[in-house]
This record gives structure tokens, C-alpha cells and sequence, in this order.
């Protein structure tokens, strides 16, 4: 086994449970900061997918990991998406829950 796949694989498991909790939050709480939290989650575990279809060789015509291909930019704006949504949603949710 490779490293990126391990990696990829160590890496799935973190995400997924971001993803399980953001799901359970967002079933309990409908509002903007849990849709942000969810949407956020699921970029992250995309991220963690493209780079689970680049250690594995999948879909070889968007040229994973190349710079200025279409799955570089993918990876690029999920993983912005993530890094942005996820913690702009956990700190909204924090503060809703701290003035209520």
C-alpha cells in the first residue's frame, strides 16, 4: 500500500465523523450555522475523496495532483470551501448557543 493512500485511508476517518456529527447537529438544529457546519463537512470528506481517487489511480483523465488540471482545481476549491464553511459554521452555532 502506498503512502498517499494510507494517508488518504487515515484521513477518511476524521472527516467522516466531522460529517456524521454535522449530519446529527444540522437534524436537530435547521439553521445557517449547521447548514454551513454540513456543507463544510462534506468538503473536507470530498477533499479526502479526491485524494483517495489520486492514490488509487481513478478517473486518470482529470490528471490528479498535476498543477493547473481540473482535479488540482477541484481539490483546490473543495478544501477552501471546508476551511472556510466548517469553522465559520462551529463558531456561529457556539455563539447561538452561548447568548440563548
Amino acid at each position: 500500500m502506498n503512502l498517499a493512500l494510507t494517508k488518504a485511508l487515515a484521513a477518511l476517518v476524521p472527516t467522516g465523523m466531522l460529517l456524521v456529527g454535522s449530519t446529527l447537529q444540522f437534524s436537530q438544529r435547521k439553521g445557517m450555522a449547521a447548514i454551513f457546519q454540513l456543507i463544510g463537512a462534506g468538503c473536507l470528506v470530498a477533499v479526502v475523496i479526491v485524494h483517495l481517487c489520486e492514490a488509487l489511480g481513478w478517473l486518470p483523465w482529470m490528471h490528479w495532483g498535476l498543477e493547473n488540471s481540473v482535479g488540482h482545481y477541484i481539490d483546490l476549491v473543495v478544501a477552501i470551501g471546508g476551511l472556510v464553511l466548517f469553522p465559520i459554521g462551529y463558531l456561529f452555532g457556539a455563539l447561538r448557543r452561548e447568548v440563548a
